[in-house]
């Protein structure tokens, strides 16, 4: 093929005339000389009638932006009307020429529509979050209310009630109790989403925090008899540089998990520090000219019924788990949605592994070390 005759053949006009965006010239005054089909399709006129309107008159500060397109070489977003007046939005880029602009434009009303409703969703999420945190008191007072009540009755605090008084108080003390830990977890989970988020570096002993998470699920560790193990011979820092309490919370709300996926045999908790090669695929906050020992890894390993392939999709995302009919499933994905939130603000990650009937292990990777400017408190 004579690839040079080809191209000779080629009327330039006839290209520019049938491309898939919208060109017009104008001369120095912004008057349009020419358009092409495209053009007269998006702002729903025809060719000629646009030939001999100002540029103005369809692009807001149409010959001023193009002026700026030109001069910067780069793209501007501004606001078009049909003939009819009908508003929309463009990208538009201009090139000048002697005493003529070419100017190109692109229609992205959709994508500024969908840009603009995930702001507007962002926004009235984060107002929705911050709501719920300041008013969490309120909220579970009531609640908590019920839980004492019933418990007084139970009691017999309120004097002698039937036996299927008592059936029925019993009931109303479970199922409010019940309520009353979704309540913690659901604000728990704003208040993590929200930007009344605080994070702060201090010095503190993991090992001893660790320990201390696992002694508040003592109780639910012994009524099931798991077995809990330790393994932090690769671990050797005495003191490492995070925010103590948020680290509780993740390490609370992973273990709990763990423990309810576990009907019988062990729960192991690791501590090592990974190698580079993991830390980077991992997308960890990459701290300036500090070693792997600036890193950990923990680990949180059951033997428990594990979790399908099915289940793992958006374990972190309590979102997408709204249409599902299952309440725990919900529920767990709003303690690990918790510990995703956190864990992602201490500049980490967290992902699961997990196997049916062999069991599941969440695995936490932080940076524990000073950045810069960054300081801990001792």
């Amino acid at each position: 093929m004579d690839i040079a005759n080809l191209f000779n053949n080629i009327n330039p006009r006839e290209v520019i005339r049938n491309l898939p965006d919208t060109v017009l010239v104008t001369d120095n005054d912004g008057k349009i000389v020419w358009a092409n089909d495209k053009a007269a399709i998006v702002f729903e006129t025809s060719r000629s009638t646009l030939k001999g309107l100002y540029f103005d008159e369809i692009v807001a500060n149409g010959l001023e932006l193009a002026e700026k397109s030109y001069s910067r070489r780069n793209a501007v977003v501004t606001g078009a009307f049909t003939i009819e007046g009908k508003e929309f939005f463009v990208e538009m880029n201009a090139k000048k020429y002697i005493d003529q602009y070419f100017i190109t434009i692109r229609d992205i009303t959709a994508m500024t529509n969908v840009l603009a409703n995930a702001e507007k969703t962002g926004r009235l999420n984060k107002e929705k979050n911050i709501m719920l945190t300041k008013l969490s008191g309120e909220i579970k007072s009531p609640i908590q209310s019920i839980i004492g009540f019933s418990q007084a009755l139970l009691d017999g605090l309120g004097g002698e009630i039937t036996d299927k008084q008592n059936k029925y108080v019993k009931i109303i003390n479970k199922n409010s109790a019940e309520l009353l830990y979704f309540m913690d977890k659901f604000l728990e989970f704003s208040q993590a989403e929200s930007s009344l988020f605080k994070y702060k570096s201090e010095l503190f002993d993991l090992i001893n925090t660790i320990q201390s998470v696992v002694k508040n699920n003592e109780k639910d560790l012994n009524q099931k008899n798991i077995i809990l193990n330790y393994d932090f011979e690769d671990f050797n820092k005495k003191s490492v540089c995070c925010d103590e309490e948020c680290l509780k919370i993740v390490l609370q709300n992973v273990i709990e998990t763990s423990i309810k996926l576990t009907d019988s045999g062990s729960i192991t908790i690791r501590l090592d520090h990974p190698d580079f090669d993991t830390i980077e695929k991992s997308g960890v906050k990459q701290l300036k000219n500090a070693d792997n020992s600036f890193y950990v890894r923990i680990s949180v390993s059951d033997t428990g019924i594990g979790l399908a392939k099915n289940e793992l999709d958006g374990l972190f995302e309590p979102y997408t788990q709204l249409d599902k009919a299952h309440r725990k499933t919900f529920l767990r994905s709003i303690t690990l949605g918790t510990a995703y939130t956190i864990v992602k603000r201490l500049g980490g990650t967290i992902f699961a592994t997990s196997e049916v009937m062999k069991g599941t292990t969440f695995t936490l990777i932080l940076p524990i070390g000073l950045n810069g400017h960054e300081q801990c408190n001792s």
